[in-house]
């Protein structure tokens, strides 16, 4: 008995000193394979933008189940909803994206404040009530969707912050109270009738894109619809199309955006689209936006199955077609933007490389910056467009 004894605690020491070994070679190695990738942070791969139907939707492409901490604060007078990835690490994420035009103004993409995890800030459009609800959906691969979904709600009106929701995943659509409503918006002194109409306008009212201007009339484009838009987030607005019977298919959006309060610079979007695109894709495609979410609760299990089946099919069929017409009409689109970012001389280039890049069908669009001055973005998402943001005065020096 002592003699086995004996061999048992000298087998005991033996593998104690085996592992002593192992763990001073984890220590010199790093940690073991099975350990790290156990330990490995959730990563955001993806975060985009959409409009369904009556919704607005952020979609966040996880790597592994993650729920973010979801908060709401005001900056500047900018209502925002913010959520926080608190453990996340980053991916290759566009910083800024542009909202819908009618509930999110701006998606901004950021490290925390903390400097560790990820944060996505979305600048709401103030003034303006709304429901919003949020779902987690598994995807292949082991991924996971997040999905944060608005609807507006009745006519613009003053709004409040609401607490966050539960944390639960739910497609429940959660109350939002009214916002205090921001300062009535300033209106600019008479400064004298500008030209009406056309080119001459649009000169007047965006003098930076000068050589745009210019190409576009001298290459055939003509100022087919002018409007006024006078309605809270928008007063004094003005909006343009352009068509070009050479370009069928594409159509030049302008809006210009006055500056509301003293000392702040107009906002000018010009979009080259191709939004005209007439196709079976584009036209099934057109009749899926239009559906309300009772429509897709009719038709679908979940708003989860709707993006996998329904939507993202027809979107990566929908930007090979644009990606194919915007290559046949290279050259138009390369001295488009030769003329909107004349500083910018490797933005054409960077854009039409942009646009050859084989379609993923994993992701069915993304959005680059190409440029910051002029601040100017090629979408990929549904209907391809390039965007330009020109900041600053209209001709005579007005805040319009």
């Amino acid at each position: 008995m002592n003699q086995h004894h004996s061999v048992k605690i000298r087998n005991r020491k033996i593998l104690w000193g085996i592992w002593a070994i192992l763990g001073g070679a984890g220590l010199l190695l790093g940690a073991a394979p099975l350990t790290s990738a156990y330990q490995e942070p959730v990563e955001v791969r993806q975060v985009g933008i959409s409009r369904v139907g009556e919704h607005t939707l952020l979609t966040v492409i996880l790597t592994k189940p993650a729920a973010p901490l979801i908060s709401q604060k005001e900056t500047a007078g900018v209502p925002q909803m913010i959520l926080d990835f608190p453990q996340a690490r980053p991916g290759k994420l566009p910083t800024q994206q542009f909202g819908d035009d009618l509930l999110v103004k701006r998606v901004v993409t950021q490290v925390s404040p903390s400097g560790r995890g990820v944060q996505i800030v979305l600048e709401m459009a103030p003034n303006r009530p709304y429901t919003w609800w949020r779902q987690s959906r598994p995807l292949k691969g082991g991924q996971t969707a997040f999905i944060l979904g608005f609807k507006a709600e009745g006519p613009p009106s003053p709004a409040q912050m609401l607490p966050s929701p539960p944390s639960e995943p739910s497609l429940e659509i959660e109350e939002r109270q009214p916002e205090p409503a921001p300062e009535p918006p300033w209106k600019p002194g008479p400064v004298g009738p500008g030209p009406r109409g056309g080119f001459a306008e649009l000169q007047h009212l965006v003098p930076q894109a000068a050589p745009l201007w210019q190409f576009l009339e001298r290459e055939g484009w003509t100022v087919a619809e002018a409007k006024d838009y006078d309605r809270p987030g928008k007063r004094f607005s003005r909006a343009f199309t352009l068509i070009n019977p050479r370009y069928p298919e594409a159509v030049v959006n302008v809006a210009h955006l006055p500056a509301n309060t003293p000392g702040t610079p107009n906002i000018n979007v010009i979009d080259l689209a191709f939004e005209r695109l007439h196709t079976d894709t584009a036209r099934k495609y057109r009749e899926l936006q239009k559906m309300n979410f009772a429509q897709i609760k009719r038709d679908y299990e979940d708003i989860g199955d709707f993006f996998d089946d329904a939507l993202k099919p027809l979107r990566v069929k929908l930007r090979k077609e644009c990606q194919d017409l915007a290559l046949r009409w290279s050259a138009m689109v390369q001295e488009f933007l030769r003329h909107a970012a004349p500083q910018e001389p490797r933005a054409a280039e960077e854009v039409l490389n942009r646009i050859k890049a084989k379609v993923n069908p994993r992701f069915e669009g993304v959005q680059y910056t190409i440029s910051e001055r002029p601040l100017l973005f090629l979408n990929l998402v549904d209907f391809l467009y390039i965007r330009c943001y020109y900041l600053g005065n209209s001709l005579g020096g007005e805040h319009a």
